[in-house]
């Protein structure tokens, strides 16, 4: 059985990753080898935020070990360098235990930093504070047109919120010259080789399958969940509280919308974040698409990462 070192399981939210890379693994494990999943979804990595991140439960994991799930407190700040570190040190693990790690997750600069020669310069505390005024004055909004000028696929990709990462972003644009993109070369290096499987769905279907995922987390308790979090300091101004649904659960708590507005809100960032995924994951060359409907595609993603043919 040929496997490659690194096996990434990709896509938008809402296509199914989960359950493809469990059936992956136990298409692994028929042919006599353990598979282990790695998280790269970022906000999967924050304990407590289940329902609006879609994270697999224990008793849903099929016995399969999963990694990088619920290790910071909504409170902890994360950036694309620490995930680099605790993600590559766990497939390093699971590869030295004889097995496969399959990375799991649809957060784009997540998943390159982890499975492309992806680079990160140290900080310069001038620059920083600079930029963090800037973002206090302006708002997140101005920072983001900025970085969009210099690099529309970072800027797509970490959107027009998220102060701490846009800042991040254009720090490294002003200390190296290069965009934050830019660090990964026009032709990516692999760190280990990998195998790729993107998973899509025709944009019409994967809107309907979004928007009843976002009303079934209301239904499945969305609001209480992010009330419990409140309570262990899940904050607005925090990276995990200006999660899709998590931000706008807090400000219905808060009582500045209503449950309606708020469900109709993460709906409509909900898809603007899948095209942006969509985009992000049509980058890699190397990767082979599947259409996640087909009955037949954890057959063929299986086929493809163990380089299996017809009888085999």
């Amino acid at each position: 059985m040929s496997v490659a070192d690194v096996i990434a399981v990709v896509g938008a939210t809402g296509t199914g990753k989960s359950a493809l890379a469990l059936d992956l693994a136990e298409g692994i494990a028929r042919r006599g080898r353990s598979a282990e999943v790695v998280n790269a979804d970022a906000m999967q990595l924050y304990r407590g935020m289940d329902i609006g991140t879609a994270k697999l439960p224990l008793g849903g994991r099929r016995g399969i070990p999963h990694h990088l799930l619920d290790v910071l407190d909504v409170t902890q700040e994360n950036s694309v360098a620490d995930f680099q570190s605790s993600a590559r040190a766990e497939i390093d693990a699971i590869i030295e235990r004889g097995n496969v790690p399959i990375l799991v997750g649809g957060s784009g600069l997540y998943v390159s930093s982890v499975i492309y020669d992806f680079d990160f310069p140290g900080t310069d505390a001038v620059v920083r504070a600079r930029l963090e005024a800037e973002l206090l004055a302006d708002g997140p909004g101005a920072l983001y047109r900025q970085l969009k000028e210099h690099d529309e696929a970072a800027a797509v990709a970490i959107g027009s919120q998220n102060g701490r990462r846009l800042v991040r972003a254009l720090e490294v644009f002003e200390m190296t010259g290069r965009t934050l993109t830019g660090t990964l070369p026009d032709a990516p290096v692999e760190w280990r080789t990998s195998s790729i499987i993107a998973l899509e769905i025709p944009r019409p279907e994967l809107v309907t399958r979004l928007d009843e995922r976002v009303a079934g987390m209301w239904r499945d308790g969305m609001v209480d969940e992010a009330a419990a979090l409140r309570s262990k300091g899940l904050d607005p101004e925090t990276t995990a509280g200006k999660a899709i649904g998590y931000a706008q659960a807090l400000a219905q708590l808060s009582g500045e919308i209503s449950e309606e507005e708020a469900i109709e809100s993460t709906r409509a960032l909900t898809r603007r974040y899948a095209r942006r995924q969509v985009g992000w994951f049509r980058r890699y060359a190397a990767a082979v698409t599947l259409d996640a409907r087909e009955p037949g595609a954890s057959a063929r993603a299986l086929a493809e990462t163990l380089g299996l043919h017809d009888g085999d």
